[in-house]
């Protein structure tokens, strides 16, 4: 079990976060500079403070959406993807970009690529804050990519363990005692 109580290691610090942050924004605004409006989907609970904090840097228009999938179970993958919570408004004919703040195994993105690429948007493309050094998640759709990881528990900057340390601004390694 985890101790939440003592403060993880830090992994990618703030600045080096903020950074990173504003060369993604850069890169998006300037391939969709000519495009109009794109849908920002951000992929609840984890994404809400990176998706925040790359639209502000974005110099675009874009509107923001929110989804909720699950393939969490008592805190280990169960290998089925769940809708949570929809759209709000439709995308068909919409250039959509999904930010999500963590790629595992990949089987969450690739779901929600599929489902939103049914509902005849104009483009899907994806950007997610890390993504772990994991053989099963090498397929999964990034077009735009923050940082690549180790394969450990990180919290911070929206990652969490059992619902803490998801508002640290930097990412950090915690240490899980299995």
């Amino acid at each position: 079990m985890a101790d939440v109580s003592s403060p993880p290691r830090v992994l990618i610090d703030e600045d080096h976060i903020q950074a990173r942050v504003e060369d993604l924004a850069a890169q998006i605004s300037a391939e969709y500079h000519d495009k109009g409006e794109i849908v920002l989907v951000g992929v609840l609970k984890g994404a809400f403070i990176f998706l925040a904090d790359l639209s502000r840097r974005l110099t675009i228009p874009r509107r923001i959406e929110f989804m909720a999938l699950s393939s969490y179970s008592e805190g280990s993958v169960s290998g089925e993807v769940r809708l949570e919570m929809d759209l709000r408004h439709q995308i068909e004919g919409k250039h959509v970009l999904i930010v999500e703040d963590i790629i595992d195994s990949g089987q969450t993105l690739r779901y929600l690529v599929d489902l939103l690429k049914a509902r005849s948007p104009a483009s899907v493309k994806t950007c997610a804050l890390v993504r772990k050094q994991r053989e099963d998640n090498a397929d999964a759709p990034i077009d735009y990519l923050g940082f690549e990881i180790p394969d450990v528990w990180t919290v911070g900057y929206g990652l969490d363990y059992e619902e803490q340390h998801r508002t640290l601004p930097y990412i950090g390694i915690l240490d899980i005692a299995e």
